[in-house]
């Protein structure tokens, strides 16, 4: 077997360039596939780990999907807000052990600001039920204190103490625009550490900032003539009128469809309330299709890459068939021949396999931080899945046996015809 190899790997180095080509293909292939496999895995992983902990999501009534996005992942608005007594309400009820309510709407330099209340700080779980940490700082206690999520620090360049205005809607400008809340600047007080999460590209403050930000706005512009100093919104209520929705915990699991079942008849507004795991296998179903696209998009690339490598191995037949005729003259049996030419598409398949692994630890950890800082996709280096190695071990079986063909040729090749090929 020892000398079998030996001249399948000689034979394959002399026409090296020939096979370097479709080398690089299986190579591009696997890459490919197990590039897909591996943003497939770690986007279904980041979005799973968004939110931990949190028994209901409840808003206003909407898509179960939408109502995820946008007070998960800040994608999307809200249709509607949910009101404040609404909110007290939900909390007066026995089987709800916490209420965390967010509002959304604002933004930074193209981050998300949430307002919310300190217990956010204390009830928020991502992951495996891990807690929210701050790498820097404190959270906000005064009025206009923020917290910054670690994506948005490190991009901007924000350390503690650092002031930061925010913008009106989705606005990712800045400057004395009119949509940018110019007068009532934030201090930065805390720097979250990093959680893989949409809560790293978030800037966090209170609900009464919020409100204080808007006492001279309506309808999503400043009211003319009318302007309420930083120093002055305290003589002002400062309860929220509205929130976008309310991340709930629970007494108990068991207690989640009654409270679902009162949220859905609750008769002062219409509202909803949703169970993040069972929402995220919903939004999970929609991605699915993309995904099951880019897979067999890769699939299809290797195909073409293994049917490049029985038209290079076949081409290369008659070249060779002095060559092997020489091999059978010397001893060896047609099923030499079959073993040899196996090997050989075996061989470069391996090759290509290998290759293909390396360039996609490389892109992994090249792209990491790119998508991690723009995206939001915490991609990382790490051992292969049980997928991963199915996928590799399909295109190594795949062109075992793709090199079978060429091999069956040969050993159909009659000693007398290749030792004096036609002219």
């Amino acid at each position: 077997m020892s000398a079998l190899l030996s001249i399948a790997w000689r034979s394959a180095w002399n026409r090296r360039f020939t096979l370097a080509l479709t080398l690089l293909s299986i190579a591009l292939a696997t890459l490919l596939l197990l590039g897909t496999e591996r943003l497939r895995t770690e986007l279904r992983a980041n979005f799973t780990a968004a939110v931990s902990g949190t028994d209901l999501i409840v808003g206003a009534r909407t898509g179960s999907t939408q109502l995820l996005l946008y007070s998960v992942f800040r994608i999307g608005s809200a249709t509607n807000n949910m009101r404040w007594d609404s909110v007290q309400a939900l909390q007066a009820q026995p089987r709800v052990a916490w209420v965390v309510p967010i509002s959304l709407g604002d933004s930074h330099r193209g981050f998300p600001v949430l307002a919310t209340t300190p217990d956010y700080f204390t009830h928020f779980r991502y992951g495996a039920k891990q807690a929210l940490a701050l790498r820097e700082g404190r959270p906000f206690e005064a009025l206009f204190d923020a917290v910054l999520g670690a994506d948005v620090a490190e991009q901007l360049g924000y350390r503690l103490g650092q002031s930061i205005t925010l913008a009106h809607g989705a606005g990712v400008t800045s400057g004395p625009l009119a949509t940018e809340h110019g007068d009532k600047p934030f201090t930065v007080v805390g720097i979250l550490a990093r959680t893989g999460t949409p809560v790293d590209r978030t800037v966090h403050i209170g609900l009464e900032a919020m409100e204080a930000l808007h006492l001279d706005w309506a309808g999503g512009a400043p009211l003319p003539g009318f302007k309420v100093p930083a120093e002055q919104v305290r003589k002002f209520d400062l309860t929220p009128k509205t929130v976008t929705a309310a991340l709930v915990g629970l007494q108990s699991r068991a207690a989640v469809f009654s409270v679902q079942r009162w949220v859905s008849t609750y008769r002062q507004e219409p509202l909803m309330a949703i169970l993040p795991g069972v929402a995220l296998d919903e939004l999970w179903q929609v991605i699915g299709a993309g995904e099951k696209a880019l897979l067999a998009m890769s699939a299809l690339v290797g195909v073409v890459s293994l049917a490049g490598l029985v038209s290079v191995v076949l081409a290369g037949l008659n070249e060779r068939r002095r060559e092997l005729a020489v091999l059978r003259a010397v001893g060896a049996g047609p099923w030499h021949v079959l073993a040899l030419l196996a090997l050989e598409g075996a061989l470069v398949t391996a090759l290509g396999v290998l290759l293909g692994a390396v360039l996609a630890a490389v892109g992994v950890l090249l792209l990491g931080p790119w998508l991690q800082a723009q995206h939001g996709l915490a991609l990382s280096l790490s051992a292969p899945t049980s997928q991963e190695w199915l996928l590799a071990g399909a295109v190594l079986l795949s062109g075992w046996l793709a090199s079978l063909l060429p091999g069956i040729r040969a050993y159909r090749l009659s000693l007398a015809d290749g030792l004096s090929p036609r002219t």
